[in-house]
Parts: C-alpha cells; sequence; structure tokens
C-alpha cells in the first residue's frame, strides 16, 4: 500500500500533510501553499485522486456568495487510504509491540502469541487467495505481496513453485530475530492452505527468504478439521542467546 512516507516528490508530502492539518483546501489554497499555478495543482490533484489518496468535494457557495457558470469549485481531502498513510508511524508500533511478544518468558505463551498473529494476518489475506490448487492460489499471493510493494518470484523450475521473497516484508524485525520467520511461514502456510517450510533464509546467509511446499499439493480444507502438525523452529533473540518456539501449522490431509 502506497503510504505518504513512500512518496517521492517534496510537493506531494506537503500537499498532503497540509490537508492532514486543515481536513480540506481549494485549489487557490494549494497554489498559495506551493507556489504554483492552478493548472499544476489540478494536475498533482488529478494524480493523486488517482492514486486513491485525495478525494474532493462540490464547495457550495454560503449564502450571499456570488455563483457563476465557470469551473465548479472542488474542495479536497485525504481519503481513507491517504489518511492511513499520512503520519505512518506503524514501524515504531510494530517494533515496540513484537519486543512485548519477545519477551514472554514462557515458549508455549510465546508461541501461541506469535501464532494468533499470523492468523490475523492470515485472515486479512485469505479473502484475496481462493485459486482451486496450490500453483493458482501461489500465483495469487505473488501478486497481493506485489501490491504490498513486497518484491517477490514465483519459480516453478523444481515441478512445485516456490515463492521468493526478494526482500524482507519486516526488515526491522527480522534483522536478528527468527521469531519473524517462523511467524511467516505459519502465515503463508493458513493463507496458501499447504504447510510450507523455509527452504532459504538470510539470516542463514541466502540471499533471499524462500518458501517450499512441504508436500506438494493438498486439498484445501477448514482449519479445524485438519490434522496438527507440530514444527520446532531455532529461534534467536536480538540478543543472540538461543531459544526454541514450537509453532503449530495446520496440515492439509492427502487427496
Amino acid at each position: 500500500m502506497l503510504s505518504v512516507m513512500n512518496l517521492s516528490d517534496p510537493a506531494d508530502r506537503l500537499l498532503i500533510d497540509h490537508l492532514r492539518r486543515r481536513s480540506a483546501a481549494s485549489v487557490s489554497e494549494l497554489m498559495d501553499l506551493l507556489g504554483v499555478t492552478a493548472t499544476a495543482v489540478r494536475q498533482r490533484l488529478n494524480r493523486l485522486m488517482a492514486d486513491g489518496l485525495i478525494g474532493r468535494q462540490l464547495d457550495r457557495p454560503t449564502d450571499g456568495e456570488a455563483t457563476g457558470r465557470g469551473r465548479p469549485s472542488y474542495r479536497y481531502s485525504l481519503t481513507e487510504r491517504g489518511r492511513s498513510g499520512a503520519g505512518d508511524n506503524y514501524q515504531d508500533l510494530a517494533q515496540a509491540m513484537w519486543q512485548e511478544i519477545r519477551s514472554i518468558p514462557d515458549p508455549a505463551i510465546r508461541a501461541g502469541a506469535v501464532k494468533r498473529v499470523a492468523n490475523r494476518l492470515a485472515e486479512r489475506y485469505s479473502p484475496s487467495i481462493d485459486g482451486e490448487d496450490l500453483k493458482q492460489r501461489m500465483l495469487e499471493m505473488t501478486r497481493l505481496l506485489g501490491e504490498r510493494e513486497v518484491p517477490v518470484e514465483l519459480d516453478e523450475s523444481s515441478g512445485l513453485p516456490v515463492l521468493t521473497l526478494l526482500a524482507c516484508p519486516y526488515p526491522k524485525l527480522a534483522e536478528n530475530d527468527r521469531t519473524v520467520c517462523a511467524m511467516e511461514k505459519v502465515l503463508l502456510s493458513e493463507v496458501l492452505g499447504e504447510a510450507v517450510r523455509l527452504s532459504e533464509c538470510r539470516l542463514d546467509g541466502g540471499g533471499c527468504c524462500s518458501f517450499t511446499p512441504s508436500r506438494g499439493d493438498r486439498r484445501r480444507e477448514p482449519t479445524e478439521s485438519l490434522p496438527k502438525v507440530t514444527l520446532s523452529d531455532d529461534l534467536h533473540a536480538t540478543d543472540g542467546t538461543a531459544g526454541a518456539v514450537e509453532i503449530v501449522l495446520a496440515e492439509e490431509a492427502v487427496r
């Protein structure tokens, strides 16, 4: 998802920050803000509207104001998408919450918290993943990650499709913490309806993180009806101490 922090144009950031403060603004206000012509402002607004960050409402004159047949007057404001990206401080919040999870002393409780986070993320992704077979679902997952600006490739040369993340979706969290890798494995297993294994990992010196289906394509069934397989991953805390967290994955039955 595009956010203000990802906008490369300083004028875009200035305009959006202004709308955060003012809630809505006219073209003339934005001309003064940016120091450009009305045409330049409208071109910028049209582009940001096409990106889904800004919307507009007809500016109806108040009692006593003159009306005419000229160009309609609009006021521009942030959309829900624009507001969610503006002033994005999610990274700090995510890091703080993740540190709290990692500080839970009981391994079983900690593992349960990690799995619930993965399941919550899976709930957000699953409605967009409805392919009939594993290959189709992995293609849909590739598209979904791409929309979230995560560079990803799908390699089918070995027979089974291999999903490779060319950049970590959680770089700050995953730098020294394998718990994030375990969470990502649970997330992908839940969304794809097939247990996956981490066949290559940056933390092991690999160039990327690759996820491979454990046993080929399976029948998709509700999670609660599937047999449970407990996978134990050696996880390392950020201070370098070793630990083990068991992650319970739902494995689908063979056709």
